[in-house]
C-alpha cells in the first residue's frame, strides 16, 4: 500500500512520539499498573489521538486507515499492544460513539476534551453471565420520569478507575417484550464518579498500564442528555462502534509484532554461542522470524483493506473479524519466537519481549474470541449453519 504524503507525515510523528516514550517508560508503567497519562497527553497534543474525528470538535477529520496507521507505529515505537486500548476506550468508544450517535450538545461538550487528552473513556458492556453473548445482558436501565434508573453488574471493563465518562450499554426493554433479541438496547454517556456506581480492579497478567475492573450500577440514575444514538434501538449503532475497534486492535498488535521481530533480530545479530558466527546467521533462527513477518505483512494488508472500506463507506466486517484473528496469531507468534530466540534473556524483565507476550496474550480471546470470529466466517462467508 502506497502511502500518500498526509499519510506518511502523520506516520512520522508518530514515531517520533513513540520513540519519546519508548521501550523503558512502558516497563515502568507496566510494573507500577500505572496508566500512561503522561504518553497519552502528548500522544493527544500532536493530534494523534482524533485523527478520525470530525474537524469541528478539534479533530482531523481523516478515516480509519489514517489511525491504522498511527496506532501500529506507536505500538512497534516501544509501547506494543496495549497502546490500542488507548484508542479503544477514547476515540472509539468516546469519540466514534459520539461523533455518529451522540446529540449536538454532547458532541460539543465531549468531543473536544477527548481530542485534547482531558477527558478519559471507558466503555461498560461484557457481563459476568453473558461474556461473548451480548445480547443476554442483564443490566437495565428502567424508564423513571425523563431519564432512566440504571441497575446491574458488568466484568472486565478497562481503566475505569482513572475514567471521567463510562459508554454504558443496557438493556432498556425487557426481552419478553422485544420481538428480536436485538430491540431494546440502549446506550448511556455517564459522568464518573456517580452515586451508585462502584467498581474494584482485577489482578491480571498482562495490560496492566490500563486497569480492569468489575463495575456494579445500584440504582444509578441517568439523565436525558445522557442517551447516546437511539433509544431501544442501540444494537446496531453498538456493533458499528465496535467493528472499529477491531481494526485498532489489530494494529497495535501487528505494532507490537514488528517491535518483537526487531529486538530478536537485533539480539541474533550480536549473540554469538559456538564459534565467531551471530546466531542471527543460521536458518534455524532466521526462518521462524521471517515466518513470523510475512504472516503479521498479511495481517496488516487486511486490516488497512478493512479501514479502507470502512472508510469508503462499504462493508468491511469480514475483512476487519479476517484482520482481528490472523494478526492475533501472528502476533503472539512473533513474539513468542523472538522470546525463544533470546532464550533466557527473553524471559528477564530487561529484554522488553516477556511484557509483549503478557499483553499480546489477552488479544486472542479479546475483545473478540477467535472461536467467535471463526463461526462468524463459517456462516456470513461459507454459509454453514449456524453453531450456537
Amino acid at each position: 500500500m502506497t502511502l500518500t504524503d498526509e499519510q506518511e507525515m502523520m506516520v512520522g510523528l508518530a514515531r517520533k512520539v513513540g520513540e519519546r516514550f519508548g521501550l523503558d517508560y512502558w516497563r515502568e508503567q507496566d510494573r507500577r499498573g500505572s496508566y500512561p497519562h503522561e504518553a497519552w497527553t502528548e500522544i493527544c497534543r500532536a493530534g494523534l489521538a482524533g485523527v478520525a474525528l470530525p474537524e469541528e470538535y478539534g479533530g482531523a477529520g481523516c478515516g480509519m486507515v489514517e489511525m491504522a496507521l498511527i496506532v501500529e507505529e506507536l505500538a512497534a515505537a516501544g509501547a506494543g499492544a496495549t497502546v490500542g486500548q488507548l484508542f479503544m476506550i477514547n476515540p472509539i468508544f468516546g469519540g466514534v460513539a459520539v461523533a455518529r450517535y451522540g446529540h449536538e450538545a454532547m458532541k460539543s461538550a465531549v468531543l473536544p476534551g477527548l481530542i485534547r487528552g482531558d477527558v478519559i473513556c471507558c466503555m461498560a458492556l461484557t457481563e459476568p453471565d453473558a461474556g461473548t453473548n451480548t445480547l443476554e445482558m442483564r443490566t437495565t436501565a428502567r424508564l423513571d420520569g425523563d431519564g432512566w434508573i440504571l441497575r446491574g453488574s458488568k466484568i472486565w471493563i478497562t481503566a475505569v478507575p482513572d475514567a471521567d465518562k463510562m459508554l454504558v450499554v443496557a438493556r432498556t426493554r425487557p426481552l419478553k417484550e422485544v420481538r428480536r433479541r436485538a430491540d431494546g438496547i440502549s446506550m448511556f454517556l455517564i459522568d464518573l464518579p456517580r452515586d451508585g456506581v462502584a467498581h474494584e480492579t482485577i489482578d491480571k497478567v498482562g495490560t496492566n498500564t490500563l486497569a480492569a475492573s468489575s463495575v456494579s450500577f445500584d440504582d444509578v440514575r441517568v439523565r436525558p442528555d445522557e442517551l447516546v444514538g437511539t433509544p431501544d434501538g442501540g444494537w446496531p449503532e453498538l456493533l458499528d462502534v465496535l467493528n472499529t475497534e477491531r481494526i485498532v486492535t489489530t494494529a497495535a498488535l501487528v505494532g507490537a509484532g514488528r517491535l518483537a521481530l526487531r529486538l530478536a533480530a537485533d539480539y541474533a545479530g550480536e549473540r554469538r554461542v559456538f564459534g565467531t558466527t551471530p546466531i542471527g546467521a543460521y536458518q534455524g533462527i532466521q526462518f521462524p522470524l521471517a515466518q513470523a513477518y510475512a504472516e503479521l505483512e498479511c495481517a496488516r494488508l487486511m486490516n488497512l483493506q478493512a479501514a479502507a472500506l470502512h472508510d469508503a463507506g462499504g462493508a468491511y466486517g469480514r475483512e476487519a473479524n479476517i484482520a482481528k484473528l490472523v494478526g492475533s496469531q501472528a502476533a503472539s507468534a512473533a513474539i513468542d519466537r523472538a522470546m525463544q530466540t533470546m532464550g533466557g534473556m527473553g524471559f528477564a524483565k530487561d529484554s522488553h519481549v516477556e511484557r509483549l507476550w503478557r499483553d499480546a496474550r489477552l488479544f486472542r480471546f479479546a475483545p473478540v474470541s477467535e472461536e467467535m470470529i471463526l463461526n462468524y466466517l463459517a456462516m456470513h462467508c461459507l454459509g454453514m449453519p449456524r453453531s450456537y
